[in-house]
């Protein structure tokens, strides 16, 4: 069973930067996929970024390409998500979990293992 801590939300202006962490910890962490999905209010979740542990290898939406970076610090078994140049669009509560890159990416309310999530608000 995996367990995660999000943090680093806030409030940006447009154009910014902000670092999100998730610390993770439990049994396996080394296996999953581990990744980021977002949730702005009345809207569905909406898959943002991951990565494979194993071989490093990132996966990105195409709403966020270009623009965020995620990494991984095994030693602090800390996954972090690098924004930059955001944009209003990307306000939201962003979560961290444990499932296979697809899932998070493109069914991210089938994630069942993740955070309580840190609020990230992007507004002049």
């Amino acid at each position: 069973q995996l367990q995660f801590v999000e943090s680093g939300g806030g409030l940006v202006q447009p154009g910014g930067s902000l670092r999100l962490s998730c610390q993770v910890s439990g049994s396996h962490k080394d296996v999953w996929p581990i990744g980021w999905f977002r949730q702005a209010p009345g809207k569905e979740r909406e898959g943002v970024s991951c990565i494979r542990p194993t071989d490093g290898t990132t996966r990105y939406s195409d709403s966020v390409k270009g623009r965020f970076t995620i990494s991984i610090d095994d030693a602090k078994k800390t996954v972090y998500l690098q924004m930059n140049d955001v944009k209003p669009e990307d306000t939201g509560a962003y979560y961290c979990g444990a499932e296979e890159c697809w899932i998070i990416l493109t069914r991210p309310h089938l994630v069942t293992s993740a955070g309580q999530g840190t609020q990230v608000t992007v507004s002049s």
